[in-house]
């Protein structure tokens, strides 16, 4: 995180931490990390913006799945981001 600069830290719970809660507070990043079931004090967090990093989480291997994206036929890094957000309508259009 050192040298990164960002609103929201989105993580699972494997990275509740003191640590990482403590490094996000010191770069004045708002942590949205569900806390682990045995700490003594539960936090909260944003629920809504877990569920968009799980949204984000579970696309990747979808996105993966395509050839084309997964074995980066286009020479171009614009022609990838192009085929990249097509698979993304095409996921978005079956999840609608």
């Amino acid at each position: 995180m050192e040298g990164l600069s960002a609103e929201h830290l989105l993580a699972d719970r494997g990275y509740d931490t003191n640590a990482i809660l403590e490094q996000a507070a010191r770069q004045g990043i708002n942590p949205v990390i569900p806390p682990r079931k045995h700490r003594l004090i539960q936090r909260d967090y944003d629920r809504y913006l877990y569920k968009l990093r799980h949204l984000v989480e579970n696309a990747v291997p979808h996105l993966k799945g395509w050839r084309g994206i997964a074995t980066r036929y286009a020479k171009r890094a614009s022609s990838y981001l192009a085929i990249v957000q097509i698979r993304c309508l095409i996921l978005w259009a079956n999840i609608s």
